[in-house]
Formats: structure tokens, sequence, C-alpha cells
């Protein structure tokens, strides 16, 4: 008996470590990116040596990229349709719920802190991939994030998502930050595209932009995400008035150019909480988890849908 125990716990081990092997197989750590004080490190998945678009995905606080790349379904879509995922990561060293610091300007400012450890990992993973486009899409502080390195480097993305995320720059502190996720920006859309203006002057082009809120949402108030689309309307010289989309269980308002084409969309998801979307049901629609919810659409196929990537 106790030889046969043994070789049950040899064979048991050996199942796990293979699943292991296998559960992290997809990614490859990336390494020498180049000058790093935001002190984060960060893993790709790409399935040939070269790809001509990228995905940035910055996860959010208590999450963990890759899994977050696997639950909302942008995994299995850059196998699907042969993309490269960027997965930058944050640590309890810089914050203890692994947040990245969107709040603060050591770490928000071009070229400091997290943001020029961010763009070199971006700018690196751009040029082994040889690729042509990149994209950003952050949930939560990841969303927050994302929204600050397409203020300071918008010529860098073609396009981004944020969800469930905040415009840049709502707050400059831990205290501002706290009554921005609660209350909305204490800016305007109006004084938002003017601080931004006063940021990056020298840019004169600004991505497209698909914007992710729930209604019910009491982490981060959907008035950020509101102001955030109509901020960036502005920004982008898109018609004044959307065009607005009602669909079961939520709505998507448009605002477009003179010819038709889409700048900024926001979609809002009636009584969803705080988090990304997803629907289990579709094919590389994702899985529930902690912050990734059920929901009447998934956001990861809207979004590579959005940016054409399909």
């Amino acid at each position: 008996m106790r030889l046969l125990s043994t070789t049950l716990l040899l064979t048991l081990f050996s199942t796990l470590y293979l699943h292991s092997q296998y559960a992290f197989a997809d990614f490859t750590n990336l390494n020498d990116f180049g000058e790093n004080p935001g002190e984060l490190t960060a893993s790709y998945y790409a399935n040939s040596k070269t790809s001509d678009n990228v995905v940035v995905l910055l996860h959010g606080c208590v999450q963990n990229g890759e899994t977050l790349a696997k639950q909302s379904g942008f995994l299995g879509l850059a196998k699907a349709h042969n993309f490269t995922i960027l997965l930058p990561q944050q640590s309890e060293n810089n914050n203890i719920k692994t947040c990245f610091n969107w709040f603060s300007p050591q770490d928000t400012t071009k070229d400091q802190g997290e943001s020029l450890s961010l763009i070199n990992m971006v700018k690196h993973v751009k040029n082994k991939m040889k690729a042509n486009n990149v994209y950003i899409v952050g949930l939560s502080a990841g969303g927050a994030m994302a929204s600050a390195m397409l203020v300071n480097y918008p010529e860098l993305f073609k396009s981004g998502a944020i969800i469930a995320g905040v415009p840049y720059p709502c707050a400059d502190n831990l205290i501002k930050a706290i009554s921005c996720m609660r209350s909305g920006p204490s800016q305007s859309p109006e004084e938002l595209t003017k601080l931004v203006k006063q940021i990056n002057s020298a840019s004169s082009h600004w991505p497209t932009l698909t914007i992710w809120t729930g209604k019910e949402d009491k982490v981060v108030n959907a008035h950020n995400s509101i102001a955030l689309a109509q901020h960036w309307a502005m920004l982008s010289k898109a018609n004044e008035n959307p065009v607005t989309e009602t669909k079961e269980l939520y709505q998507i308002s448009r605002w477009n150019d003179e010819k038709n084409n889409t700048l900024v969309e926001l979609i809002e998801i009636e009584t969803m909480g705080h988090g990304m979307p997803v629907n289990p049901q579709k094919d590389n629609g994702g899985s529930e988890a902690p912050f990734v919810l059920k929901g009447p659409v998934s956001a990861a196929l809207n979004i590579i849908k959005y940016w054409d990537l399909q």
C-alpha cells in the first residue's frame, strides 16, 4: 500500500506539474526592454515571430495580467486572430493592492515612473514583432493608467479601450483619486479637454476610443466614463451629438466624424457593477471571475471588432 500511495502521489505531482507548465506556456517573460523606473514586470503572448498588431492589456487592482488575459477572452482572441498581447504587471512593492499608480504624478507624467516603463515595454514589443499598430485596453486602475498613456503618447496608439476607468487627469493625489472614483471628475468635459491640450499641445492625432461602464458601478462612478466620452469627442473634433443605439440591457452612444466614422463610443450596461463584462456563451467571450462579470455582451469581442482585428 505504501508503494502504491507513493506512486499515486508521484503521478499526481507530475500531472499538476504538467498542468502548471501548460498554464504558463502561453506567455513569455519580457526582459531587457529598457529603462524601468516604475519597476514593473511584463510578459507577452505571440503565436508567430511577427504580428502587425499589438494589444496592451493593463489589469486592475488585485489582478494578474496573464489571468485577466485568459478570463477576459483576449488570449483566445489573440490566438484566433494572430495579434500579440503585452501584459504589464504591477507588484505589491509599488502598490499594496497591485494597482497601477494612476493618481501619482511621478508615475503618470510623460517619460517618468510607470509611464516610462510602460512605453519602453510597448516600443520594445512593437519593434520585436515588427508591428504597425498598437492598441491599449485597461480595466479599472488599468483603465485610468490607459487614459494617461493615451494622453501622453497619442502618436503611438491607433486606438484605446477604457473599462470602468477614469479620465486623465482627474486626480493628482490619493484624496482626489477617491473623490473622482466616487463622484466623477471635478472638471467638466470642456475643462478636461483644455487640460489635455495643455499637457500635449504638440499632438494633432488622438486615437479613437471605446469606453465601457456598468451603470451600477459602486467603485468607479459611471459619470467618469460619460465625462471621458464627451471630453474625448471634443478632443477628436467629432460631431457634438452622439448617435444612440439601445440594445437589450445596454446602450451604445457613438460620436462620429463628418464621414460617419466612429471616433468615440460609450457602452453603458444596465445593472452591471464594477468590472469587465464577459459573455461565456460566446466563443472567446470570456469567463466569470472577480471583476470579470457576466453581462449581455463581451467587452473583448466587441473591442477587437471596433479595432477591426477580426
